[in-house]
C-alpha cells in the first residue's frame, strides 16, 4: 500500500538523485484564469521528466538477486530514460522496449544512459507486450511504468515537495497516461491535506482513465489518437486504479489543438520547452471553473525533438491567425503583383509565400489566381489585411493553411 511512511522513505531515496524543481509562478496564466497559477517544472529533471523518481525508488526496493537478473521496461520515452538513468547509477543492466514512433531524441538519450533499446509496436501497449515476453524469455525483472505501487510512490514525492513549498495549495493538476503519477500525487496530497483538490488531465484521444472511472473498473479503449505520445495509453493500471478512484476529484480531457496553443504560450511567456503530455495540465487551466485559487500544474516532462517543435510552432501560428493564406483574382498584366505587394506592405503584412496560378481561368486576361501566405500580429491584424484587399476590389478568399507553409 501507499502510506505516509512509504512516501517519506521514497522522498529520502529519490532526493539523492533528483534535481530541485521549485515552483514557478505564472503571471500570464494567473491573469488569464483569475487564479494564482504555479508550475512544478519536472521537465527540468536530469532525464527531462519526473519518471526518474519512480524508477529509482522501485529499483531501490528490489533484492540484489532481482537487480542482477537485469531490468526490462516498456516506455514511450520518459520512463525509458528514468529506468536507464537509475539503473546506470546503481550499476544494473537494463533493456528498454519502445514503440517504433518514439521520437529519436528519447531513443538516443535512453541509449546514452547505457540501456539496450528494442523498438516494437506502434503504441505503448504493444511495446509492453513485447517487454513482458522478453522478461519471461530471458528472466529479466520487469519495471512497469505506471501500474506498480512502488513506482507510483516514487512519483508521488512530487506532492510532498509541492505542499512543502506551497502549503495552502488548493488544486493540483496532474497528467494521466496509465495513472501512476496521478495515483501517487493524489494519494499523498490527500494524506497530507484532504482539502486539496487533485485533477487528472488526459488527452481527449486517449481518455482511458476517464472511461474506466465512468465504468467503475479498468477498461481498455479501442484506440488512441493524440500528439501527447507520453500519455497515449489504451488501458490504465489495475493496481493503481483504486487509488485514483479514491483520491482524484475529477478528470479533464483536452484536445490536441489546445496543446499546440499551450506550447506557444509556454515558450513565449516562460521560455520553457514542455512536451505535449506535460502541457496537458497547462491546457486544462482554462477548463477549471474556479477563481482566486492557488493552482499547481505539474509539467511532467520536456523531451521533445526539434522536428516536432517546428511542426507545433507552425500549427500554433496558424491557429492564432499569425499566419494565414488568402486567394485573390487579378488580371494577368504587368504590375498587378506589385500593386498587391504594395497594399500588403501598407497594411504591414509580411509575405511568406506566393503561389501564382495562371490556369485558374481559360481567360487569363480576366483572372489569374494569386495565393498569398501572410504573417500577421493576430486575428485583428489578419482581419484588417483581408478587409484592405476587399476594399481594393480583390475579393479575397481565405484558404486553409497547412503546417508546412
Amino acid at each position: 500500500m501507499m502510506t505516509i511512511e512509504s512516501f517519506e522513505e521514497a522522498a529520502e531515496v529519490v532526493g539523492k538523485v533528483t534535481q530541485e524543481t521549485k515552483l514557478v509562478y505564472s503571471q500570464y496564466y494567473s491573469e488569464q484564469t483569475g487564479n494564482k497559477v504555479y508550475f512544478k517544472p519536472e521537465n527540468m529533471q536530469a532525464t527531462g521528466a519526473y519518471k526518474v523518481r519512480g524508477a529509482y525508488y522501485k529499483i531501490s526496493t528490489l533484492t540484489e538477486e532481482e537487480r542482477q537478473k537485469g531490468l526490462i521496461a516498456a516506455s514511450a520515452g520518459n520512463h525509458a530514460q528514468g529506468v536507464a538513468y537509475a539503473a546506470g547509477l546503481m550499476g544494473v543492466p537494463a533493456t528498454i522496449v519502445m514503440p517504433t514512433p518514439t521520437p529519436l531524441i528519447k531513443i538516443n538519450r535512453t541509449k546514452s544512459y547505457g540501456a539496450f533499446v528494442v523498438l516494437a509496436g506502434e503504441i505503448f501497449d504493444e511495446a509492453c507486450e513485447t517487454a513482458y515476453s522478453l522478461a519471461e524469455e530471458k528472466g529479466l525483472t520487469f519495471v512497469h511504468p505506471f501500474d506498480d505501487l512502488a513506482v507510483a510512490t516514487g512519483q508521488g514525492t512530487i506532492a510532498m515537495e509541492i505542499i512543502k513549498e506551497l502549503p495552502t495549495v488548493d488544486y493540483i493538476l496532474v497528467p494521466i497516461g496509465g495513472g501512476g503519477l496521478c495515483a501517487g500525487v493524489a494519494t499523498l496530497a490527500k494524506l497530507l491535506n484532504p482539502k486539496i483538490k487533485v485533477i487528472g488531465v488526459e488527452p481527449a484521444g486517449a481518455n482511458c482513465m476517464q472511461e474506466s472511472l465512468k465504468a467503475g473498473h479498468v477498461v481498455e479503449i479501442p484506440s488512441v489518437s493524440t500528439i501527447a505520445d507520453g500519455t497515449a495509453v489504451k488501458c490504465p493500471g489495475e493496481n493503481i486504479f483504486p487509488y485514483i478512484q479514491e483520491n482524484v476529484d475529477d478528470i479533464i480531457t483536452v484536445d490536441d489543438s489546445e496543446l499546440i496553443v499551450a506550447f506557444l504560450d509556454m515558450v513565449e511567456n516562460h521560455k520553457m520547452i514542455v512536451e505535449n503530455s506535460g502541457l496537458l495540465t497547462v491546457a486544462a487551466l482554462k477548463h477549471l471553473n474556479v477563481k482566486k485559487k492557488k493552482i499547481v500544474s505539474v509539467l511532467s516532462g520536456g523531451n521533445m525533438d526539434v522536428i516536432t517543435m517546428a511542426s507545433i510552432v507552425q500549427h500554433g501560428l496558424i491557429q492564432r491567425d499569425r499566419v494565414f493564406t488568402v486567394s485573390v483574382l487579378l488580371p494577368d498584366k504587368p504590375g498587378e503583383l506589385a500593386k498587391v505587394s504594395a497594399l500588403l506592405a501598407q497594411e504591414r503584412g509580411n509575405v511568406i509565400k506566393l503561389d501564382h496560378n495562371q490556369f485558374i481561368s481559360i481567360n487569363r486576361n480576366a483572372a489569374v489566381e494569386l495565393r498569398i501566405t501572410i504573417e500577421a500580429y493576430g486575428t485583428e491584424h489578419k482581419n484588417a489585411i483581408v478587409q484592405a484587399l476587399n476594399d481594393a476590389g480583390y475579393r479575397p478568399k481565405l484558404v486553409k493553411t497547412t503546417g508546412t507553409y
